[in-house]
């Protein structure tokens, strides 16, 4: 491309952003206005199944390209969240401290223009929630190498707390650093999870350097910051808090890790969508074959039970609850049905909420 027609691109692209920022104004005063009919008949400000729907329509319009589908559905959640700043502020709970992965996750769904909460425990962010300080938490429900995070499940059997969405986050670790390269590097810190999954790299990469564990990758990050002749394992977000340079990327052994989170509110109200979950907390009765029974309930309905985990009870010795993800929403009528002779066969049987699928 020469020169007059380089300077011709950039005054079409010139006209097109002044376009999309009246488009996008118009959008924002759309969303005001929908968000005074919210106020007015006490709905929600977060909807995920609608936000499911303008995503979903967004990677339809968007099919030719050159965008990929994560590409628009990452620069429509900025926008999302923006325009839902206009209709209300809202406060997100998350285990912190800052940069966390929790935190990451957060600020995925939610957008930058969101106030986070960083708190202390899985725990906390339960009880921010139920006293409602914040509108919503984010919390771990399960990681694709190390399984799931049993304190979030246990929480859910005497919370009064709905999931009303779910997050699916790729983990990689980066090399974080003042540094102005690799070689500087004497000391990395890392909490003991991110060193064991990224400790084939670092052997190969930094063998000589001296390895410190901390409490938590923005912990390592925040040590990082204060020595330019050190490095933290983290996230990018943790590069960007703490103002470190990402020295080496996706330095994790195994590229395929994610870890799944709930957002969890005082209710919630998702219609279904089509491509829902529908998670739920039940105990058995002690005899033969009760659990196979419970399988039989929805299998007789084409229900397909996506997870099933089960945690010791802390209402009776050598009791155990199960938490189950069903394919389908509460409302749908195969499991409503399902749902309702669960009851009869439980001794304990608790509803935790429907969501759209993340496909991410």
């Amino acid at each position: 491309m020469d020169t007059n027609n380089l300077e011709t691109a950039r005054a079409e692209i010139d006209q097109i952003d002044a376009e999309v920022v009246r488009l996008l104004n118009d959008r924002a005063r759309l969303a005001q206005r929908i968000g005074t009919a919210k106020n007015s008949a006490s709905k929600a400000i977060y909807a995920p199944d609608r936000e499911h729907e303008v995503l979903a329509n967004v990677t339809a319009a968007g099919a030719d390209g050159p965008l990929t589908d994560r590409q628009l559905t990452a620069i429509y959640r900025q926008v999302i969240s923006a325009c839902r700043a206009l209709e209300r502020p809202i406060r997100i709970a998350y285990m912190g401290p800052a940069a966390s992965f929790t935190h990451q996750a957060a600020v995925e769904r939610f957008g930058d223009t969101t106030e986070f909460i960083p708190v202390a425990s899985i725990p906390d962010t339960f009880a921010e929630v139920q006293r409602g300080d914040v509108d919503f938490g984010v919390v771990p429900v399960e990681n694709s190498t190390d399984g799931p995070v049993h304190e979030t499940l246990d929480n859910f059997v005497d919370a009064e707390v709905k999931i009303c969405s779910e997050i699916m986050l790729p983990i990689s670790f980066q090399l974080l650093s003042k540094a102005e390269s690799r070689e500087a590097i004497k000391t990395v810190y890392t909490n003991p999870v991110a060193l064991a999954q990224c400790r084939g790299w670092l052997a190969k990469n930094l063998p000589t350097a001296e390895i410190m564990t901390v409490v938590s990758t923005s912990r390592a990050a925040a040590m990082a910051a204060e020595d330019p002749t050190t490095a933290g394992i983290a996230n990018l977000l943790a590069a960007k808090e703490y103002g470190l340079k990402v020295i080496d990327a996706e330095i994790q052994d195994l590229s395929a890790n994610y870890t799944r989170f709930y957002v969890i509110a005082l209710a919630a109200a998702n219609r279904p969508t089509g491509s829902d979950k529908t998670a739920i907390a039940f105990s058995i009765r002690d005899k033969v074959g009760a659990l196979r029974d419970v399988a039989d309930v929805f299998a007789r309905r084409g229900i397909s039970m996506s997870s099933i985990q089960s945690r010791p009870s802390r209402r009776r010795v050598w009791d155990y609850i199960f938490f189950v993800e069903l394919r389908g929403h509460a409302a749908e009528p195969n499991v409503r049905d399902g749902l309702a002779e669960l009851e009869g066969q439980c001794v304990f049987v608790k509803t935790l909420g429907s969501w759209p699928v993340d496909d991410n």
